[in-house]
Formats: C-alpha cells, sequence, structure tokens
C-alpha cells in the first residue's frame, strides 16, 4: 500500500516549525526583563482590579518586580544569567532545524525535546521550593514541560509512521 507521506510531513514540519517558534520567543522574552516586570505590574500588580481577583498573583509579581529592579539597579551583571538563559533556548531552537530538515534522520532531536519537556517538572518541583518560588508558579513553570511535550510526542508517532510505512 502506497501512502502520501506530503500530508504526513507538512504536519510534523509545521509542529517542528511551531515548536521552533515557541522556543525563540521564550528566549527573547528573558532579555527585556524590567520591562516586562513593568507591564505585569502595571496590569496585575498591587492596587489594580487584578489583585481583588488574584491576590497571591498580584502579591507575587510584586514580590518579582522589586527584586527584579533593584537587582537590575544596583547588580546589573545579574541579569548576564537570564541573557544565557535566552541564548539557550534560541540555541535549543536551531537544534530543531535537523528535523525540520529530515524528520526521520533527526527523530532524536524529538526525543531529546520530549526527554527536556519532561525534566521541567522536576525542576520546578525541586528548585521552585528551594528558590521561594510559590506552587502556583511552579505549575506554569511546569505547563511549559506539559504544553511543549504534546506537540513532539506527535511529532515523533508521525514520524515514527513513516519509518514504519518505509517512507
Amino acid at each position: 500500500m502506497i501512502i502520501n507521506r506530503t500530508p504526513l510531513l507538512r504536519k510534523i514540519k509545521l509542529m517542528i516549525t511551531l515548536f521552533i517558534v515557541g522556543l525563540v520567543i521564550s528566549g527573547v522574552t528573558a532579555f527585556p526583563l524590567v520591562w516586562e516586570l513593568n507591564i505585569l505590574k502595571h496590569y496585575f500588580g498591587s492596587g489594580t482590579y487584578s489583585q481583588q481577583l488574584l491576590p497571591a498573583l498580584s502579591l507575587w509579581i510584586n514580590t518579582v518586580h522589586t527584586g527584579l529592579t533593584e537587582t537590575s539597579a544596583k547588580y546589573p551583571f545579574i541579569a548576564y544569567g537570564t541573557d544565557w538563559l535566552a541564548f539557550a533556548h534560541i540555541v535549543i531552537a536551531i537544534l530543531f532545524i535537523g528535523p525540520l530538515r529530515d524528520p526521520i534522520k533527526n527523530i532524536w532531536v524529538i526525543e531529546f525535546g520530549i526527554i527536556s519537556c519532561i525534566l521541567v517538572i522536576p525542576l520546578a518541583l525541586i528548585c521552585g521550593p528551594i528558590r521561594g518560588i510559590p506552587v502556583f508558579w511552579q505549575f506554569i513553570d511546569m505547563s511549559f514541560g506539559v504544553l511543549g511535550v504534546i506537540p513532539l510526542l506527535l511529532v515523533r508517532k508521525w514520524i515514527v509512521q513513516l519509518i514504519n510505512k518505509g517512507e
């Protein structure tokens, strides 16, 4: 039986492209943290309507805003760590160009991504409490791993279908 690999390859490439875009956006947003926190504080911080709806979130945003702005003013070199975080996201995104070009040959990159997404959960659960991160924020962090693994699992399934069909 001959199957048309084009629709399957199109789905694979679309999912990988979306994953790459997500990684790049996630990385790039690690650069302007003070600016981003200013926006969050404006809409969700103390004295906003959101404070009445989500007081814990409002308090957390104020705490992070204060810590980040004071640290940035006194010790700007600390932000160099988040610059490297951004860089790592972008470099990992580049890694996914391999499976975008040849999914079968580079299935290992998809599997690497799946493992990485899964490892987000123990990282958040272990380091979150150590660093004083509220539980609700740990769940937000873990959601990136959960949401990231879904397209990668689909891509892996589709690549295996291509392999099994001898494509």
